[in-house]
């Protein structure tokens, strides 16, 4: 099963994002000072990076927004990249978990994309975190098909995912997407492929696997 154009009522989106953020909190408040400075599935970005991005929504105002996408010239990929590792020096790793933690509520979302927008913002960071630490966390499966229905070729070309021959197949949930050969894996693994990410060893089986290993550091 692909896409599909069910819809989940709004308050259900909102009340899975704000779980989804005091549950990651929970995860960054037990990471040690080693683990918060490993590196993630991010390019180039280390936990607190990551979580610095997360939480700039909420502590950025429209102007201010505005402004720092000016000073990178436009580049919405420059602005985001230096405003975490500028935010990642200035906060603790305390205070980055506690905004995320006390916005749990906060109505952010991406200029694209609505509320689904946000809670695929909130779960594939958090999986950049946990997947690459090797934590183990599982993703709840109603927050898991709300993002799956709403995977199409153009979150696959947004996030510059190369899928071409390719079907995904979740081991996990009946959920598909794609033709060719056949890549399977957790779904939560294989949501990660269509945002562009690569993973650790042992996540993906198929012949095509090999592709989308992570480079090793």
């Amino acid at each position: 099963m692909g896409n599909t154009t069910e819809r989940t009522p709004a308050a259900d989106v909102k009340a899975a994002i704000a779980a989804e953020r005091r549950e990651l909190a929970a995860v960054l408040d037990g990471l040690s000072a080693e683990e918060w400075d490993a590196p993630t599935l991010c390019g180039g970005w280390r936990v607190r990076e990551v979580a610095a991005h997360m939480t700039l929504g909420f502590r950025y105002s429209l102007a201010r927004t505005a402004w720092e996408l000016i000073r990178a010239r436009g580049s919405l990929h420059r602005m985001t990249d230096r405003c975490a590792r500028k935010d990642a020096a200035a906060h603790s790793t305390r205070e980055l978990t506690a905004f995320l933690r006390d916005n749990a509520d906060h109505p952010w979302k991406p200029p694209v994309g609505g509320i689904e927008a946000a809670l695929g913002h909130d779960v594939i960071h958090g999986l950049d975190i946990t997947v690459a630490l090797g934590l183990g966390r599982r993703v709840p499966e109603e927050r898991m098909r709300i993002l799956l229905g709403a995977v199409d070729a153009r979150t696959v070309t947004f996030f510059g995912a190369d899928l071409s021959g390719i079907e995904l197949r979740a081991d996990d949930l009946d959920w598909s997407f794609g033709t060719g050969t056949p890549l399977s894996g957790a779904a939560q693994d294989l949501l990660l492929l269509a945002y562009g990410r690569r993973l650790p060893p042992g996540h993906l089986r198929g012949d095509l696997g090999d592709r989308f290993l992570m480079a090793r550091t």
